[in-house]
C-alpha cells in the first residue's frame, strides 16, 4: 500500500522562492512554487553529499567487524548533521584486507534498504598513493601499492553498479593504464596524495581521471613556492577539485584563493571525516592508528602535528564555508550537495522523480543556521 503524500512549503536554497515540496515513498511528487505567506526563516534544500566519510559518530570504517547497527548509527549521526547520502571510504591498508572490509560493508548494506539509501557509493583512498614523506599523510607507507587494472576488476567484481570513486597518485607505475580501466568499469578517478610532475597530472587527466581528492592535503606542510602540488593542480583545466572545509586542513586565506582562482563549478566540499566526527574529544582509531581529537576539533597522531581525517560534522561544513569567504550560506550549499551528487551521476536537486532527501533549515534575522532537519 502506497505512502501517504507529505508536504512543506519553506524557501527554496537555490532560487530562495516559497515552494511547495511534496513526496510519496521517498520520491520528490511536486515541486511548485507558491504565493502563499510563509515562514520567510525557514529553507529547503537539498542533503547534503559527502564524498569522503571514513568514520562517524565513534564507528570507525577501517576497522574489521563493524556491524549493521554501528553503520545505521553512523547514517543517524552524519543525517542529523545535514548529510543523508554519503561514500563509504576506506584508506589505505594491505590489498586483501582492504578488500575484505569493502566485501564485508557491501553486504552489510544489501541487507537494509535505509543503508542503501544512505551509503551511496565507495570512495577507495589507498593504496595506491605516494609512499613519500608528507604525502603519505596518515596512510601507511609500507602497504601501499602500484596501481593495476586487475585491482580495478576486483573492485568492480564487489561493487557491482555501485558507484565507486578511486584516489590515485598518478606519478605511480602503471597508474595510467590503471586509470583507463577504472574508467572503462564506469568508476571516477580522483588523483590525491601525490607529488606528481603537471605532465603526470596531464597523462592521468587523458586517461580518464577527472577529480583531485581534497586540495591542500596529503602534502608537506613545507613546499617549494615556485613549483608545487597546488599549482600543478590549479594549472590544470580539467579536473573538479575537493575541499576539507574545516578551517584546519586548508586556511580561510588559500580556501579564498582557490575559489577566485577556479569556477565554481570546479569545487565540492568533504568532510574527511572520521570516527571522531559528530562525537565528543577524546581518542579515536583509524584503522591501526590511534588518534587524539581535543576540544578544537583537530585530529592528530599523538605527539605529531600531523592531521588524520577531521571531526568536522557536515552542517558545520556550511557554515564554516560561508564564513571564509564572507558570503550566506546558500551559495556555498551547492558545493556540498549537486556538484558532487552530479560527478558521481547521481540524482541531484530539488525535482520530480529524485529522492526526497533534502533538508529543513531554520535561520535568524541574521540568516545564519540555527537547525537542520534530515528527511
Amino acid at each position: 500500500m502506497s505512502a501517504p503524500e507529505s508536504s512543506v512549503v519553506a524557501r527554496h536554497v537555490t532560487t530562495r522562492d516559497t515552494v511547495r515540496l511534496t513526496w510519496r515513498d521517498r520520491l520528490l511528487t511536486e515541486v511548485c512554487p507558491v504565493s502563499e505567506p510563509a515562514d520567510p526563516h525557514l529553507w529547503v534544500a537539498p542533503t547534503l553529499v559527502d564524498l569522503q566519510v571514513n568514520g562517524y559518530a565513534g564507528i570507525d570504517f577501517q576497522r574489521d567487524g563493524f556491524t549493521a547497527d554501528d553503520l545505521r548509527k553512523a547514517c543517524a549521526g552524519l543525517a542529523a548533521d545535514g548529510c543523508r547520502r554519503w561514500c563509504l571510504t576506506l584508506i589505505t591498508e594491505a590489498w586483501p584486507l582492504l578488500l575484505n572490509r569493502l566485501r564485508h560493508a557491501r553486504e552489510l548494506r544489501q541487507q537494509d534498504a535505509a543503508l542503501r539509501e544512505a551509503i551511496v557509493g565507495w570512495h577507495i583512498e589507498g593504496p595506491f598513493l605516494s609512499d613519500q614523506p608528507g604525502f603519505a599523510g596518515a596512510h601507511r607507507a609500507e602497504v601501499m601499492c602500484d596501481p593495476a587494472p586487475d585491482h580495478m576488476r576486483q573492485l568492480k567484481e564487489i561493487t557491482g553498479d555501485d558507484p565507486v570513486l578511486v584516489t590515485v597518485a598518478p606519478e605511480r607505475p602503471g597508474a595510467e593504464s590503471a586509470i583507463r580501466a577504472a574508467i572503462e568499469l564506469g568508476f571516477r578517478v580522483s588523483l590525491g596524495h601525490t607529488n606528481a610532475s603537471a605532465e603526470q597530472i596531464a597523462k592521468a587527466v587523458q586517461a580518464g581521471a577527472t577529480g583531485f581528492t581534497h586540495l591542500g592535503n596529503g602534502c608537506p606542510r613545507e613546499l617549494d613556492r615556485h613549483d608545487n602540488i597546488i599549482w600543478r593542480v590549479l594549472d590544470q583545466p580539467d579536473l573538479l577539485i575537493s575541499l576539507i572545509v574545516d578551517r584546519i586542513h586548508v586556511s580561510p586565506a588559500l580556501f579564498r584563493l582557490v575559489h577566485k582562482a577556479l569556477p565554481p563549478e570546479r569545487l565540492y566540499y568533504t568532510t574527511d571525516a572520521m570516527a571522531a566526527a559528530g562525537a565528543p574529544p577524546g581518542r579515536y582509531t583509524l584503522g591501526a592508528s590511534e588518534l587524539e581529537v581535543g576540544p578544537d576539533q583537530v585530529v592528530r597522531q599523538p605527539g605529531s602535528a600531523l592531521f588524520a581525517g577531521s571531526a568536522l560534522r557536515p552542517i558545520d561544513g556550511i557554515r564554516r564555508a560561508a564564513a571564509m569567504l564572507g558570503c550566506e550560506w546558500q551559495e556555498v550549499w551547492p558545493h556540498f550537495s549537486d556538484i558532487p551528487a552530479r560527478w558521481m551521476h547521481l540524482e541531484a536537486g530539488l525535482e520530480v522523480g529524485n529522492p526526497a532527501d533534502f533538508c529543513l533549515l531554520r535561520t535568524n534575522d541574521a540568516n545564519e543556521i540555527l537547525s537542520c532537519e534530515s528527511f
